[in-house]
């Protein structure tokens, strides 16, 4: 049960740093909305362990580590990646050498330099049909993490049910601490690639 928890604390990081995001912006997350985002990752994670622990008895379990491991460090790479690139345009925004302008553009483009940009109705408040936009985007962790893991004999439904009470406590945590974050003026989200590129070292390295 210990590997199940651990599943859904790393998983959780991400939506701990949105919800202090949103928290920072003063937009609010209804309870609806939250129960959205928690039940697609949860899913996520649940599915991807099932059907990685089924292919995982057709493939030699060293091949599926190694793609499990490139995908996770590729994830992770691209979430550090994303962080830089935000504190960068932050910052020129904030030295006025930078002006942007995303109205025409997709919402997977906004939500790469701004989670907060699933309201996309400006209504200061998160839809569960918003909530189930930002839950897509951000489920691709929960689904390489199932991916490596799923050979492990760990529990899908368990793993999903500790992944939802974890992200729940996240948005919780995120929306006491986000006004305390978002007084920093940084980019968090490198700490969930960072955890993920550890974890999947660690499990490649078993």
């Amino acid at each position: 049960m210990l590997q199940e928890i651990i599943l859904a604390v790393i998983v959780s990081i991400d939506t701990f740093l949105t919800a202090a995001a949103y928290r920072s912006c003063g937009i609010k997350m209804p309870l609806s909305s939250a129960a959205v985002i928690n039940a697609v990752g949860a899913c996520a994670l649940g599915l991807s362990l099932t059907l990685s622990g089924f292919v995982s008895r057709f493939i030699p379990t060293e091949l599926c580590s190694a793609a499990g491991f490139i995908i996770i460090a590729a994830i992770g790479i691209s979430t550090i990646y994303k962080s830089l690139i935000r504190n960068l345009v932050r910052r020129l925004s904030q030295r006025g050498e930078l002006s942007l302008h995303t109205g025409n553009s997709g919402i997977v483009i906004k939500l790469y330099l701004d989670d907060t940009a699933a309201d996309v109705d400006n209504s200061k408040i998160l839809s569960p049909k918003e909530a189930a936009a930002l839950a897509a985007a951000a489920s691709l962790d929960s689904v390489s993490i199932g991916t490596v893991m799923g050979g492990n004999e760990i529990n899908p439904a368990i793993s999903a049910f500790f992944a939802f009470i974890a992200g729940f406590t996240a948005i919780i945590i995120g929306g006491i601490t986000g006004r305390k974050i978002a007084s920093m003026n940084r980019d968090f989200s490198w700490i969930g690639g960072a955890a993920l590129i550890l974890f999947g070292i660690f499990e490649f390295m078993k």
